[in-house]
């Protein structure tokens, strides 16, 4: 049940010198929490993981856990393309105690076969810690975690307990809510697309745009979750625009720009290879916001 409902994905403000904005941090997680959200979910792909060192990520994750102070769940991202290596992170995770879950994403780069996702994801399930969740995110990993391999990897490891799924396939989608294991919890992975996913039996979804619409998007989805999708759709639909642009020059490019407008963070600068949304889309998404 903890993974149910709005888990957001933060992301990591940055200061004028590119360093970790504590104050700004601290204050998106008391918003979002403040707007409704059921859990937060650390150093994802929107946090800017990949540019950090781990060093950084592990004090990112000390100031949200700190901040957060155990008043939702939180699940971290613990992910790469190199199995023995994501098995010692987890094995020597300082953070076991104060966490619930782990994120893990599809092997990218390396192109794995359907064996080899299984193979690796059935490794992390044995040796985690920690509940795991599985990343299907084909867009960034080329790699697509097929229907039949999370059905299998459900019914093989039960410490592999759901999935957020943000291939955009509805028909993947569908075949795992059939076939799954009777307590694995699918998610979105797209915000866009997250409620009518819920009229099939999707149970929530990991968000970006809840870094900035937390009050707003939070309802849409509780309201979902009680069969009240007349309601919900009018929330989806006022916010169908804002879906598009926040990704139009990607992501967090475009949720750092809405953050900055609205005041909730300091600085809308990205770590290379990221740069900012350019002032077209940054004043789009103004008017968009009513900023």
């Amino acid at each position: 049940m903890k993974f149910k409902g709005v888990g957001v994905a933060l992301v990591t403000p940055f200061d004028e010198n590119g360093k970790i904005d504590e104050v700004a941090l601290g204050g998106l997680v008391d918003d979002v929490i403040a707007g409704g959200v059921d859990y937060l979910v650390a150093l994802g792909t929107t946090s800017e993981a990949a540019t950090m060192s781990e060093a950084e990520r592990m004090e990112v994750l000390r100031l949200i856990l700190e901040k957060n102070n155990k008043r939702v769940p939180v699940m971290v991202g613990i992910g790469g393309n190199n199995t023995a290596e994501v098995v010692k992170k987890l094995q020597e995770f300082p953070y076991a105690d104060v966490c619930d879950a782990v994120l893990s994403v599809v092997p990218y780069y390396n192109k794995p076969s359907q064996e080899g996702m299984y193979q690796h994801f059935k490794a992390i399930g044995a040796c985690s810690p920690l509940p795991v969740f599985l990343y299907n995110v084909p867009g960034r990993t080329v790699a697509n975690l097929a229907a039949s391999t999370v059905v299998r990897l459900s019914n093989d490891c039960p410490n592999i307990i759901g999935i957020k799924e943000a291939s955009g396939n509805f028909a993947q989608i569908s075949e795992i809510l059939k076939f799954k294991r009777h307590d694995f919890t699918v998610v979105s992975g797209d915000d866009g697309i997250t409620l009518p996913l819920m009229a099939i039996g999707v149970e929530g979804v990991i968000s970006v745009i809840a870094n900035a619409c937390s009050r707003e998007f939070s309802a849409m989805v509780h309201l979902a979750q009680v069969g009240k999708f007349g309601e919900a759709a009018e929330i989806h639909l006022q916010l169908s625009e804002l879906f598009q642009a926040l990704f139009a020059e990607g992501n967090p490019a475009g949720i750092k720009a809405a953050l900055h407008l609205k005041g909730i963070i300091r600085n809308n600068s990205l770590r290379l290879p990221l740069i900012p949304v350019t002032p077209a889309l940054y004043d789009r998404l103004r008017m968009l916001l009513g900023c």
